[in-house]
C-alpha cells in the first residue's frame, strides 16, 4: 500500500538522512535490488556540498590565488591584484551548491532506484520509522545517518545575536569589514584566512591555549605565525564571558581586560551529532548520548546501523563514506573488512595546509608507547627552497620504537594533504621504518622531506 508520496509503507531499509554517508548506503543498496526509502528533513547531500567541503575549498583556492599573485613581485616580476568577493560568491552558487538546490542529488538517488521522502524522521520502534505521522516499516534494515549540526556554545547573550555558522559564511554575498572568528579548529582557521585575504579585518578568539588543538604543538605554532603575518589577530586562552550586539557590531568580552569587536561574528566551535528528535529510546539506545554507538560492523542495534557523523567518529565525509561502505557490505551479508580508524587523515586547508594522520605525540605518549618522533623542515628541502616565498612547513613522524612502524603523522606546508597520502599508506600498511628508509623519493619534491624525518628517527 502506498501513500500520498507514492512511497510503500514497508520497504527493505530505510535510511534517515541523505548526507554523503546515507545517500551511498541507500544508493548501493538500492542497486543491489533491495527497495530503500532515503529520508531527509533538508538538501540530499548534506552538509558537505553545500556549506562544508565543496564551497569552502573554492574560497579557499580563490584566496591562495591572490596571495600567490602577491609573490609575483619576488619571483616573476611585477603583479598588481585587487581582490573582488563576486566572482567566489557566483562560483559558490553556481558550481557548488546550484544555488542550494538539490534536485540533481535527488535525481540521482532516485535513478540508483531509491524512493525519497522529504521530511523529519523518529524511530517508533525496532524496524519503524514515522514521518509527519506516517509510519513506514523496514524488513531488513534502518539505517541512522543524520549527521551533525553546529555546536553553539552556551555563552550569555549569544543567542540573543544575528551570528554567522558555517552556513552564513559560505553563503556571503560581500565581505564585512571586520569580522571575530570564535574557535581556532579547522573550519574556523581556514574561513579566517580567506576573509582576511579578501580584506576583512579578522580576529580568532580559542578558548585552548593554541590554535589546532587537536593537531601537534609544531602546526599551532606554525599556522599562528603565517596568521599574524597575513594580519589576522590571535587570542588564545580566551574565555568569552558574554556577547552583545548593538545592530552594528558585535563584542565579546573576554575576562577583565579583553574585548574584542567585529561587524560579523562567526561561531566555528565544532559540530555534535544531531540526535534531537531521532527518539532513540523507543529502539534502546541511550537518548542522552553525545552519537550512536556502533560495533566495527556499524551495527548499532537490532536490524539497525548508524553511519557517518552521528557516530562521532571523526566527522569528515571520507569517514562517512567509509563507514557507509562497511555498513552496506554488512547489511547485503557480503565478506569484507570491519572498521579501523588507526589512519584516518585530516587536513586544515588554510596556507600552510596541515596534513595529518594517526596519533599525535602526545596521544602516542599517553597509549604507553615507547615513541620516537623525526622532523624535517619543508624550506630546508630541495623543493622547499626552489619553491621560495610560502614554503614554512614541516614533516614530523611517530613512531611505536618496539614495533618499528608510523603510528602518527603531520605534514605541513604546500600542499600538506597531498604529502600525507604516502604517510597514510604507511601508517596503516605497518610499513617498516626499515623499509621507508631505504625506499627512493623523487626529487625534487615535497614529499622527499619525509625521508629526512625518517633519517631523523634514528
Amino acid at each position: 500500500m502506498a501513500d500520498q508520496t507514492g512511497v510503500t509503507d514497508q520497504v527493505d531499509v530505510i535510511v534517515v538522512g541523505l548526507g554523503p554517508a546515507g545517500e551511498m548506503v541507500g544508493g548501493k543498496l538500492a542497486q543491489a535490488g533491495l527497495s530503500v526509502l532515503g529520508i531527509e528533513a533538508n538538501l540530499v547531500g548534506g552538509e558537505c556540498p553545500y556549506w562544508g567541503c565543496n564551497p569552502s575549498k573554492m574560497m579557499i583556492r580563490a584566496g591562495h590565488v591572490l596571495t600567490e599573485a602577491g609573490r609575483v613581485d619576488q619571483l616573476a616580476g611585477t603583479a598588481t591584484v585587487a581582490p573582488s568577493w563576486r566572482p567566489v560568491a557566483a562560483r559558490v552558487r553556481e558550481e557548488a551548491t546550484a544555488d542550494w538546490d538539490d534536485t540533481a542529488a535527488r535525481n540521482r538517488f532516485e535513478e540508483a532506484g531509491g524512493a525519497f521522502l522529504r521530511g523529519r524522521a523518529e524511530l517508533t520502534g525496532p524496524g519503524r520509522v514515522s514521518v509527519a505521522g506516517v509510519e513506514y516499516a523496514a524488513t531488513r534494515a534502518v539505517v541512522l545517518a543524520a549527521g551533525t549540526r553546529p555546536a553553539i556554545p552556551p555563552v550569555d547573550g549569544l543567542a540573543e545575536t544575528p551570528y554567522w555558522t558555517n552556513r552564513e559564511a559560505i553563503e556571503a554575498r560581500e565581505v564585512p569589514e571586520s569580522l571575530v572568528v570564535l574557535g581556532g579548529g579547522a573550519v574556523g582557521l581556514e574561513l579566517a584566512q580567506v576573509y582576511a585575504r579578501f580584506g576583512a579585518a579578522v580576529t580568532v578568539v580559542e578558548a585552548h591555549d593554541r590554535l589546532a588543538s587537536a593537531e601537534e604543538p609544531e602546526a599551532s605554532a606554525l599556522l599562528q605565525e603565517a596568521l599574524a603575518e597575513e594580519g589576522i589577530t590571535v587570542h588564545t586562552a580566551a574565555k568569552v564571558s558574554r556577547i552583545s550586539y548593538d545592530g552594528a557590531h558585535f563584542r565579546l568580552e573576554c575576562g577583565d581586560d579583553l574585548g574584542v569587536t567585529g561587524q560579523r561574528l562567526l561561531v566555528a566551535t565544532g559540530r555534535r551529532p544531531d540526535l534531537a528528535g531521532l527518539q532513540l529510546a523507543r529502539v534502546g539506545l541511550d537518548p542522552e548520548a553525545k552519537a550512536v554507538a556502533v560495533d566495527r560492523r556499524m551495527r548499532a542495534g537490532d536490524r539497525l546501523w548508524a553511519v557517518g557523523d552521528i557516530t562521532g567518529v571523526g566527522m569528515f565525509t571520507h569517514v562517512a563514506v567509509y563507514q557507509a561502505e562497511i555498513a552496506v557490505r554488512d547489511i547485503l551479508g557480503e565478506p569484507g573488512p570491519a572498521a579501523d580508524y588507526r589512519a584516518v587523515p585530516r587536513v586544515t586547508f588554510t596556507d600552510p595546509e596541515v596534513g595529518a594522520v594517526g596519533m599525535t605525540e602526545a596521544q602516542a605518549r599517553a597509549a604507553g608507547l615507547r615513541v620516537l618522533t623525526g622532523v624535517s623542515q619543508v624550506s630546508q628541502t630541495a623543493r622547499g627552497w626552489i619553491h621560495g616565498p610560502g614554503n614554512r612547513g614541516f614533516v614530523k613522524l611517530i613512531a611505536d620504537a618496539d614495533e618499528e612502524v608510523l603510528v602518527g603523522a603531520t605534514a605541513a606546508g604546500p600542499v600538506g594533504g597531498e604529502v600525507l597520502s604516502g604517510l597514510a599508506v604507511a601508517v596503516a600498511g605497518r610499513v617498516p621504518i626499515d623499509t621507508l628508509r631505504h625506499m627512493i623519493y623523487a626529487y625534487p619534491t615535497f614529499h622527499r622531506g619525509v625521508l629526512d624525518a625518517v633519517r631523523d628517527l634514528s
